[in-house]
């Protein structure tokens, strides 16, 4: 037979499309943008959201202070894929970005540009200074804006909440005299984190630990005799004698306790010192001495025994130069008072001269230090606590340390010192302290130690405990909310049950955070805020009960004013005489200048946007809060205590946390290090969709990773899913609604299709109302990449291309038309701009876009157990096919699987072909397992699956000796040529090729032609 030169290139309907193979994401992006923007898509969504029930995730506000990092890309993306899927399910769901306008980020980077221009913050008057601070913000939200609309974010963007807009403070105000009249704000004297370098108290979340190098001091107190001795905390009722303690014994006398502090600058203020009633003391004599040491030979020191060793070892002593006397018993410690080291001191006028007291406490420890624990209680919360339950306060509390972290001026020899240079570095009062000490004899050891010690996360420099008035709220007191009567913290444990959390640890962190907390400290000493909106008698204590005034009249004077002027009516010129005057005499009262904390701003929010605005909700309550893990004790932490305080209930249904962006070698990110990356540039790389696509393929619940190889890897999987979507689209064709076909028509294998799309339909869902986007997207690359480009596609090209008018190119087109209103709509939340481009190659129209489409809804009907365990034993002997075909190639026995004719033996039994075995058994139980399989790929056209011009299935044992034989399951194959001639059209090698009307095709496409 000669052979046959038609051309038939043009007879086949291969893809066509106009969707591009390179995506140009950098620069299309932007386009698309403009086009939603023009649209309005976000508010046509809201316009036709009928009676779909309400979903809104209410944004967590970041700071309006500075260009975006990868941390907000990763935030920001996980919001807008929760909002978007959950819109394409059936919501009415809103967002609403907002910004934390007030407090000490944004007024610090003022007093920094003032600091460069030489420049006192307090010579400028206050709303002047605020209203610098207000135009810092609104420069950076709108940055910000621009910023995050850019990754492709959804929402109100033309109407975000911000925290300084007039409403919002009046709010804020609002809700702060909630807590002023349930009666659980007081003003309390309490050490707290203060920053001396921003001269503020400081909330947990605003500050991060760092390693800091401290001086470390071991320091003597004398022991003198006390008379009445000190029960021992723990021990009331018990068997502690007091009736028949000893008189203070000889050999006590003059010794000395010996403490261990890394904070030589409390040693001014120490009050007492306290021991382990459990642990074993001991007496020990100093018996020799070298060379410089600060012991004297037959100075003797009570020191708890696990660690005396090494407290005398750190003062030079080898342990032949001291000897154990013998023990120190609790009841000897009971009768024991202490001198201060400088009590007595030359030019000390008296400051150090009350005897310490010393008593036992529960929070020592014989693990480090002496076991001893000196107690400054205005400088450290266990102290203070301590001597809060004995009722000792006003014996104990000092006032030594000032605003900026210096000492008071008239304190003896250390007044004017500071614990912190001005620029946040180590002060000049550890050294005077222990230089001090050392003069008068007072030091034992000296070192150094690097430790983590808190540091303020806005300046980066260290923080101290400082006894401070401060404004706070009661958490354990009784109050109510109408007629019910609860304490916060009580309320809020309870409420954090009501609520889902992602992951489920969130919980717990949460929890025992509140269960551990204080009361929560409302005031910050600054200017850029809302005000405490309060007055306060003059010449009452905070502990009178009329030291407040709760006067609702006064109140509403206030918020009317915060609605018209903002928060800066608060510091106008007779601001006091206008709130109070006609209501109480504005002379008997004192005006609150301090600030709220900023916490307590975005803690209430949910009031002024969530229960205020026409897009909030119905009830005032979230959906979802969705923060990174951080905000455990930050944002979710105050939102809870706040809400509880005013409401009695949490603001929100589920919290959704996310960790912490590292590097490829899981290195925090830090721009001296040189591995921070910045979402801009990926954007200008890559585009948006690859940024979201890496937050879609992470595991965003634990801390992830990204760099250059990452998104590399990102950028591939990218590449093969648009791949799929392309074939898909060119596939389409024209196909209209006359082409389609019925499911119960088509062949099975389409059917098969609808089986997995009715499956994964479901699985979608579920992951995406479990705010599992790692797992969507997984499932969906692994069906476009696997069940179809490898598969499905793979197999019905053939006809596809080559079929005409046929049942089975029909049904492929109709399944094709499917998968489009699918994937594109399931993947839409997640790559916002490729699926608006590939729903748009379908769908064109200057109306028309992905984002205004529900996810279809996909029968039950189309489920087919029965089917896909069908399909299932195919997929496995066509692996057993394909392995043959491949090791053919290999050897270059064929070019092409076409070119194959393979023989199929079936070997199936329940010993060598478990896998095969119970497939078969699922499908048919009462049939032979090698019958059961022989009948399934019979049925499914075995040889268009493989793609192979001929595939001979038989259900019997491969015979003894044959060649290119390989066992897979129970399938052994044996390599045939296909017999016959070449199809110019479709390439098939088949006998009846060249014996139709058209020359060198087979009988399809001799029919297709026709």
């Amino acid at each position: 037979m000669c052979a046959d030169t038609t051309d038939y290139k043009d007879t086949l309907n291969l893809p066509k499309t106009d969707f591009p193979m390179r995506a140009g994401l950098p620069k299309r992006e932007p386009e698309w943008l403009e086009r939603w923007a023009r649209l309005g898509v976000y508010d046509r969504l809201r316009d036709t959201a009928g009676d779909r029930p309400v979903f809104c995730l209410h944004d967590g506000p970041p700071y309006a202070n500075g260009n975006l990092h990868i941390g907000h890309a990763l935030n920001k993306t996980i919001k807008d894929i929760i909002v978007r899927s959950h819109q394409m399910m059936g919501h009415d769901s809103r967002y609403i970005p907002g910004w934390d306008c007030h407090g000490l980020p944004i007024e610090w980077k003022i007093e920094e540009q003032y600091r460069k221009k030489g420049k006192n913050k307090d010579d400028v008057p206050i709303n002047e200074f605020r209203a610098e601070c207000r135009e810092f913000a609104a420069h950076w939200v709108d940055v910000q804006r621009e910023e995050f609309k850019r990754l492709g974010i959804t929402g109100n963007w033309a109407d975000p909440y911000l925290t300084m807009d007039f409403h919002a403070e009046r709010v804020i105000a609002e809700e702060f005299m909630k807590f002023l009249m349930n009666g659980t704000l007081y003003q309390g004297s309490k050490p707290v984190m203060w920053s001396p370098i921003e001269q503020t108290a400081l909330a947990e979340a605003e500050v991060e630990y760092h390693d800091k190098e401290s001086f470390t001091v071991w320091v003597k107190f004398r022991v003198t005799e006390g008379g009445a001795a000190q029960m021992p905390l723990g021990h009331e009722g018990g068997d502690f004698d007091t009736a028949n303690q000893a008189l203070l014994a000889d050999d006590l006398k003059d010794a000395f306790v010996v403490i261990w502090t890394t904070t030589p600058w409390t040693l001014p203020s120490n009050k007492a010192v306290v021991y382990g009633a459990d642990y074993a003391y001991g007496l020990y004599e100093i018996t020799d001495r070298p060379d410089e040491c600060w012991a004297n030979v037959g100075d003797r020191f009570i020191l708890a025994d696990k660690l005396a060793g090494d407290v005398l070892g750190r003062a030079r002593l080898d342990a032949g130069m001291y000897r154990r006397v013998r023990d120190v018993t609790a009841q000897e410690l009971s009768t024991i008072k202490l001198s201060h080291p400088l009590r007595g001191a030359d030019g000390a006028n008296g400051e150090w001269d009350d005897l310490r007291d010393f008593r036992a406490a529960d929070f020592v420890t014989d693990e480090e230090g002496t076991g001893f624990v000196h107690c400054a209680p205005s400088h450290g919360m266990e102290e203070y606590e301590l001597y809060r339950d004995l009722g000792m306060l006003s014996e104990v509390i000092t006032y030594n340390v000032m605003d900026d972290g210096s000492f008071r001026p008239d304190l003896p020899f250390f007044g004017g010192k500071y614990i912190l240079s001005r620029k946040g570095g180590e002060g000049d009062a550890n050294k005077a302290v222990i230089d001090k000490l050392v003069e008068v004899g007072g030091l034992l050891a000296r070192g150094k130690i690097k430790h983590s010690y808190p540091h303020s996360w806005r300046s980066k420099a260290p923080v101290i405990y400082r006894n401070t008035p401060q404004w706070f709220a009661a958490i354990d007191k009784d109050m109510s909310v109408g007629d019910d009567t609860f304490t916060i913290r009580d309320r809020a444990l309870r409420e954090i049950d009501n609520v889902k959390w992602t992951p489920k640890s969130g919980r717990n962190r949460l929890h025992s955070m509140m269960e551990a907390r204080p009361d929560w400290v409302l005031s910050r000493q600054r200017a850029w805020g809302v005000p405490l909106t309060c007055f306060t008698k003059k010449g009452a204590l905070p502990t009178d009960a009329d030291f407040l005034l709760r006067n609702p009249e006064v109140n509403a004077r206030i918020v009317e004013a915060f609605e018209a002027e903002g928060a800066d009516a608060w510091y106008v010129d007779g601001a006091k005489e206008r709130f109070l005057g006609g209501i109480v005499d504005p002379d008997a009262y004192e005006q609150v200048f301090d600030i709220l904390d900023v916490w307590f701003d975005s803690g209430s929010t949910h009031a002024f946007v969530l229960r205020d605005r026409e897009d909030g909700t119905p009830d005032g309550i979230a959906d979802v809060y969705m923060e990174g893990t951080d905000q455990h004790r930050g944002w979710f932490h105050s939102s809870l205590l706040q809400s509880v305080g005013t409401t009695g209930r949490a603001p929100y249904r589920n919290v959704v946390t996310h960790g912490f962006t590292l590097d490829e070698k899981g290195m925090k990110m830090s721009k001296s290090i040189g591995n921070t990356i910045v979402p801009q540039e990926v954007i200008k790389q890559y585009g948006a969709d690859i940024l979201r696509l890496w937050v879609a393929q992470t595991d965003y619940t634990a801390d992830q990773r990204i760099g250059p190889e990452i998104l590399k890897g990102v950028a591939d999987s990218y590449r093969r899913l648009r791949n799929t979507m392309r074939f898909m689209l060119g596939s389409m064709g024209d196909f209209s609604e006359s082409d389609r076909t019925d499911p119960a028509d088509m062949p099975e294998l389409e059917r098969w299709v609808l089986h997995r799309l009715a499956e994964l339909d479901a699985e979608v869902r579920k992951s995406y109302r479990a705010f599992d986007f790692q797992n969507v997207f997984q499932v969906i690359f692994n069906f476009a990449t696997v069940d179809l480009s490898a598969f499905y596609f793979d197999i019905r090209k053939d006809a596809l291309y080559c079929d005409g008018d046929t049942l089975r190119r029909r049904s492929a087109r109709t399944v094709l038309g499917l998968l489009f209103e699918r994937l594109t709509t399931w993947l839409a939340p997640i790559l916002p701009f490729t699926m608006e481009d590939v729903w748009l190659d379908q769908n064109p129209g200057e109306g028309s876009s992905v984002h205004l489409q529900d996810f279809p809804d996909t029968p039950e009907s189309w489920r087919d157990a029965a089917l896909a365990a069908k399909w299932e034993l195919v997929r496995l002997a066509r692996r057993a096919v394909t392995l043959v075909l491949e090791e053919q190639r290999r050897q270059k026995t064929i070019g092409a699987s076409l070119e194959a004719a393979p023989i199929v033996y079936i070997d199936i039994d329940s010993s060598n072909t478990k896998a095969a075995f119970d497939i078969c058994q699922r499908i048919d139980p009462e049939k032979a397992p090698n019958v059961v399989a022989y009948d399934v790929l019979n049925e499914c056209d075995f040889a268009d699956v493989c793609i192979t011009s001929a595939l001979d299935i038989r259900a019997e044992r491969a015979p003894d000796g044959a060649i290119f034989v390989t066992s897979a399951m129970g399938f052994d194959v044996v390599f045939e040529k296909a017999s016959g001639e070449k199809c110019q059209r479709c390439w098939k090698v088949l006998p009846d090729v060249g014996t139709h009307s058209h020359a060198g095709v087979c009988g399809r496409c001799d029919e297709a032609l026709s």
